[in-house]
């Protein structure tokens, strides 16, 4: 809520408190990942095959839990790392401002009534390891997801190194944030190249089935980066078409955060099997089910996964909570005169960086005979 020209930080719905916080922090983060870079030691662990954890991922972390536990207590999160919770954590490590660019946003009426004990704040504290580790630092990525009733609806991107090939002195990092409902802010979008299908998807955790879902979407291109964050910035930021993982490898913490920025401007990032994948506290951590993400046209990659790589996926299944919730909600908008589609209209519209125009109808048409749709 503005007063006076000025963010009430009292009176702002938690939700924009989150992310407003974590979009702070998450600079914050950023200049710790920075900071252990240039003193060369970088505290590799490895914690499985293809797996590495560096002192950056384990101090970006703390920092970012701490931070957000201490204004959000009652808030669940969850970080990827595994850290030992007797380490302390430097008084500098926390951070306790908001962000004003964030609050001085009106929060979308559906936010308003979001309490605690409905967030979950999903933490990937430095995506993209071995890339850090191998100099490729353009694909490392931040992640803050914040999901509200089980569904990725706020996030935060920060790329530590956005413009370090700029030369000395040039100034470093980017930070995107987005709420679905409202908008993502951050990036400018450009449009995908026409007459093109260009895919991305992993660097260093391909097999036969990753390369058969990919091949199966007809790319013209195959981008292969790390980080899922990496991956969804090249798609909102209209450098690719698609990004396809028929893989078990992601985890929520991968994907929570890009999922809202990118379903914020009206794309969609789902399972292999087009279902939605869920981010509620009881949920498996893994992304059993893969990870499919479009701006457009996204019904047309889901139908292009050939069904024997399909049944190797799993879907998410909600939770009691969550099922409660989507019936309190569907007798509501039943007793409202059914609002909810026009709300839901509302939300695929309202945002800040939109997709470019397509007309479904035409593409539709040209999809079943000549493959994905021109953009």
């Amino acid at each position: 809520m503005i007063q006076d020209g000025v963010p009430n930080c009292d009176v702002s719905p938690l939700i924009m408190r989150v992310l407003a916080a974590s979009v702070s922090v998450s600079y914050r983060a950023g200049t710790i990942i920075r900071d252990i870079m240039k003193t060369g030691d970088l505290g590799i662990v490895e914690k499985g095959k293809n797996d590495l954890q560096t002192e950056a991922d384990r101090a970006a972390q703390r920092c970012i839990v701490a931070s957000l536990h201490k204004q959000f207590p009652k808030v669940a999160i969850f970080g990827e790392e595994s850290l030992d919770p007797s380490d302390k954590i430097p008084d500098s490590y926390v951070v306790t401002d908001l962000a004003e660019d964030v609050l001085q946003h009106t929060c979308p009426d559906i936010y308003k009534n979001v309490t605690d004990d409905q967030i979950v704040i999903w933490v990937d504290p430095l995506d993209g390891t071995a890339e850090f580790t191998q100099g490729l630092l353009d694909h490392v990525t931040v992640l803050i997801g914040v999901a509200v009733n089980g569904e990725a609806k706020g996030g935060v991107i920060f790329q530590p190194y956005y413009n370090y090939e700029a030369g000395t002195g040039a100034p470093l990092g980017r930070c995107i944030w987005g709420l679905v409902g409202l908008g993502s802010y951050g990036f400018t979008r450009e449009v995908p190249p026409a007459n093109q299908n260009l895919i991305t998807t992993t660097r260093s955790h391909s097999d036969w089935i990753v390369t058969e879902a990919v091949n199966s979407c007809e790319p013209t291109e195959i981008v292969r980066v790390g980080g899922a964050g990496h991956k969804v910035l090249l798609l909102i930021e209209g450098k690719v078409h698609a990004y396809v993982f028929a893989s078990k490898g992601c985890k929520k913490w991968d994907t929570c955060a890009p999922e809202a920025v990118l379903c914020a401007i009206g794309g969609n990032l789902t399972d292999m099997l087009g279902n939605q994948i869920l981010y509620h506290s009881s949920v498996q951590r893994r992304n059993a089910g893969g990870v499919l993400a479009t701006v457009q046209n996204h019904k047309w990659y889901v139908e292009r996964i050939p069904a024997e790589i399909k049944e190797n996926f799993v879907s998410d299944t909600p939770s009691e909570d969550m099922l409660r919730r989507r019936q309190q909600a569907a007798t509501a908008s039943s007793g409202a005169g059914d609002s909810s589609a026009s709300s839901k209209s509302e939300g695929e519209l309202g945002s800040s960086v939109d997709p470019p125009e397509f007309d479904k109808t035409k593409a539709n048409a040209e999809n079943a005979s000549t493959g994905p749709a021109k953009m």
